[in-house]
Parts: structure tokens; C-alpha cells; sequence
């Protein structure tokens, strides 16, 4: 049920600026408790209206929230208002460039209108998927794992960045269509037994299936069924406790995902407390000995080692972190 301004504090404006709205809004209002993924985010490409637009400019903050609201909720079913107003303002440029473009040239040509790139930057590189992708693969370069497996991360960013210079396998709830140069693709479901069973035995005589493992922005999903994955509120417990299990012994885990103030955005995601991460993780054997975090304010921030524990506990009561981490897993067996 929609209470008022927190529950919509948490929703995007524009592709651009979707993590400083969605922290600037949260320090406004109380936490949200619904708002979209940060991958609605990435896909948004400025569907909404910005908050400097003339359109909404000297709205009151509650309408402005819950327009943004209904805004991300029509993207959900194919409709974005804000890029049709953006395409209705663009027109006039387009008209007066074409008739430009007509005097100067004799030959025949198509109209093929592109509303939208003139106000955008020379590329993404403000965004926690453009940074977790780069970082993660240049820290598995420079390792050079015997292994390398992902679990469910980008195709189109981190394995295609991997895949460039080694090769990796891939294992995914969701079918790939098609092969691709460099990658060995699975079909798993981290929260199966029986997928879980089949993998330990091959990896048994190794200690383990891989010595390098990475799941970016994909454990917040882990039992909320937005994948296909079967509803379970305790599935990202299962699906880390699993990710341990397939690591050999000082194996690295290369693990992003969303903290602050812990709260389920059904069924987006989950943000975590960092601290229940790092539970379970010690639990299951894997000692935190990196950390980097990014958000739209702050950037790019490593965490030297000293001062993990005081991070850890300040990101906690933040309204929303991506933080990256590299777990190694403790070697029990017996001299």
C-alpha cells in the first residue's frame, strides 16, 4: 500500500541520474519500501523526466515522487513517458538539421529520426555495472585463475569483458541462444540440490569446482522469481552458502551487491546489511580481504583493510551501496 513520499523515495528520474536521485530523495523522505531495480535503471535510457525539466520543475517533491513512480511502472509494460516528451522536444532540432542537411545534399536519403543522443555523454561510465564490470575483470587478469566461473553477471559487460582475454564458464538460470568465442555456458540453478550435487562431484577431485568464482549483481535476485528462479525469501542465503561450496580452498569469490539499510523491493531486489553478508560468508568458510564500493556521489572508494570493519558499519546505515568484495576461502583441510 502506498503510504505517502517513503514510498517513493527510492524511484529513478533518469539513466543519468538514477543513483544521485535515489540517494538525494532517501536523505529527503524515510526509506522506501518498493522502488525499481538499479537494472530498470540501466534499461531506462532517460525514460523519465528529469527533475530540472520546466515540465515538473515547481511541482511539489510528493506529486514529483509520484509521478516518478507511475513513470517506472509504465516502462515496466512498454511505455515511457518521459522519453516521448523528451522525442516531442527534440522535433524541431531534427526538422531544422534535416532541412540544413537537404540544402547541402543532392542525393536521394530515408528519414530515420534518432531523437535522443544529442543530450547524451560520450558513453556510460557513471553506472555500478560499467565500474563492477571493469574492476572485477582487471582483478581476475591480473590474478590469472586456472578456473574462472561467473554466476548469472552480465553477458553483455563483465563475461564479454573476461571472455576477451581467457576463458571462463558460465552458469545461468536463464538459457543463452546462442554460443559465444571463449565461453562455456551451463544451465544451473544455484538454489538446486540436485544442480549443486552435480557440480560438487565433478569438482570433487580438485577440492573443489573452480578457483575463481564471481556473481556480480545477481545474489540480490536469488528467490525473489524474477529470473524464473523458485520463490524463496531465504534463497540468497542458500545461493552464497553454495557459491563457497564450489570455490578450492583459497579460492577467490568475487561477490557485488547492494547494501545499506536491509529491506526486500519485491521483486527487484534485496539490499542487504553488509553484516549479513559477512555472517554468512564467515560461515561458510570465506574471509573478506577486499573491498570497493561505488555510488553516484561518492564514485569509485577502496577500502584500505584497516578500516573495513568501520565502512562496513557506516554502509549499513546508508540508504544504498554497491559493494564489491573479494572473499578468499579458508583452507580447513588437514595438514
Amino acid at each position: 500500500m502506498l503510504r505517502g513520499p517513503s514510498d517513493v523515495s527510492d524511484f529513478i528520474v533518469s539513466r543519468e541520474n538514477c543513483r544521485r536521485t535515489t540517494v538525494q530523495l532517501q536523505r529527503d523522505h524515510a526509506p522506501a519500501t518498493f522502488s525499481p531495480s538499479a537494472r530498470a535503471c540501466e534499461r531506462s535510457n532517460t525514460s523519465a523526466l528529469p527533475l530540472q525539466s520546466p515540465i515538473i520543475r515547481h511541482v511539489p517533491a510528493t506529486i514529483t515522487a509520484l509521478v516518478q513512480r507511475l513513470q517506472v511502472l509504465l516502462s515496466e509494460f512498454g511505455f515511457q513517458p518521459g522519453r516521448f516528451v523528451n522525442a516531442i522536444r527534440a522535433i524541431p532540432r531534427y526538422v531544422s538539421d534535416m532541412r540544413a542537411f537537404r540544402s547541402q545534399y543532392g542525393g536521394p536519403f530515408l528519414i530515420r529520426p534518432c531523437l535522443h543522443d544529442r543530450g547524451e555523454d560520450a558513453g556510460e561510465s557513471r553506472s555500478e555495472y560499467f565500474w563492477q564490470d571493469l574492476l572485477v575483470a582487471r582483478w581476475i587478469h591480473d590474478s590469472k585463475p586456472q578456473k574462472h566461473v561467473d554466476v548469472g553477471s552480465r553477458l553483455d559487460g563483465f563475461v564479454a569483458h573476461v571472455a576477451s582475454f581467457r576463458e571462463l564458464e558460465v552458469l545461468d538460470i536463464r538459457p543463452l541462444p546462442q554460443p559465444i568465442p571463449g565461453v562455456h555456458f551451463r544451465r544451473i540453478d544455484l538454489m538446486s540440490g540436485h544442480d549443486m550435487a552435480l557440480l560438487a562431484d565433478e569438482g570433487a577431485r580438485d577440492g573443489g569446482y573452480c578457483d575463481s568464482l564471481s556473481c556480480l549483481h545477481v545474489l540480490e535476485h536469488f528467490g525473489l522469481g524474477r529470473y524464473g528462479d523458485r520463490i524463496d525469501p531465504e534463497g540468497w542465503r542458500f545461493g552464497l552458502t553454495n557459491l563457497a561450496a564450489l570455490l578450492r580452498p583459497s579460492g577467490k569469490l568475487y561477490l557485488a551487491t547492494p547494501v545499506g539499510r536491509e529491506r526486500v523491493e519485491f521483486n527487484a531486489h534485496r539490499v542487504f546489511s553488509p553484516a549479513r553478508i559477512l555472517d554468512v560468508a564467515t560461515a561458510n568458510g570465506l574471509k573478506l580481504d577486499r573491498l570497493t564500493t561505488f555510488t553516484f556521489d561518492a564514485g569509485v572508494v577502496e577500502t584500505a583493510t584497516r578500516d573495513m570493519a568501520t565502512a562496513l558499519d557506516r554502509l549499513s546505515r546508508e540508504p544504498y551501496s554497491l559493494a564489491i568484495m573479494r572473499f578468499e576461502k579458508r583452507d580447513t583441510r588437514p595438514l
